[in-house]
């Protein structure tokens, strides 16, 4: 009787092994999503510079009792300035927002804050893009819910516009803002 040997297996196994990482991957929640790793751990440091004429955001608006949202932004951004309205929408309705600008000149996010209005209760200046990296940002615009005491509770990417936002980020907003109640 010939004897199989077990290399013959391994073809198989592999590709096994394989199309059971694609089923796995194709069935997440959003397979466009990249998870933070912060969820659920305090939030990293702020750092950075103060932007002139604005208040400067330290760790302690973070851990202040109250949600507060941190939003990476820029002027170079397209979808950033398409989401600035619903920022100063929330930010009249009482919502905490700090702004970290990122790899971008101070004159000219002054003047475009001056220009289209100030959503944020503090303003970072990060000009070598430090601050987005320790905070995993990919590109602006990103936004992360922070719960009152410091910790991390949702990271939402993209422009904070459209039926995502309404669909995905509000929701967790609510239940955010419903915890600190």
């Amino acid at each position: 009787m010939a004897r199989l040997s077990p290399l013959v297996m391994l073809p198989p196994v592999i590709f096994a092994a394989l199309a059971a990482t694609f089923y796995w991957g194709m069935g997440r929640q959003n397979p466009d999503e990249l998870p933070s790793t912060f969820i659920g751990q305090q939030a990293p440091e702020l750092g950075g510079a103060a932007l002139a004429g604005f208040p400067f955001a330290t760790d302690a608006d973070l851990r202040s009792g109250e949600v507060t949202l941190v939003n990476f932004w820029a002027t170079w951004c397209p979808p950033c300035r398409a989401e600035h309205p619903n920022l100063n929408a929330m930010a009249a309705n009482g919502i905490r927002i700090v702004g970290v600008n990122i790899r971008d000149d101070d004159a000219k996010a002054t003047a475009y804050l001056t220009e289209e209005g100030n959503p944020f209760i503090g303003v970072v200046s990060d000009p070598t893009g430090r601050r987005s990296i320790d905070w995993g940002v990919t590109a602006p615009p990103e936004t992360f819910i922070i719960g009152g005491d410091g910790t991390v509770l949702f990271k939402f990417i993209g422009p904070l516009v459209g039926s995502d936002y309404q669909q995905r980020f509000m929701p967790e907003l609510e239940k955010a803002l419903g915890k600190a109640e």
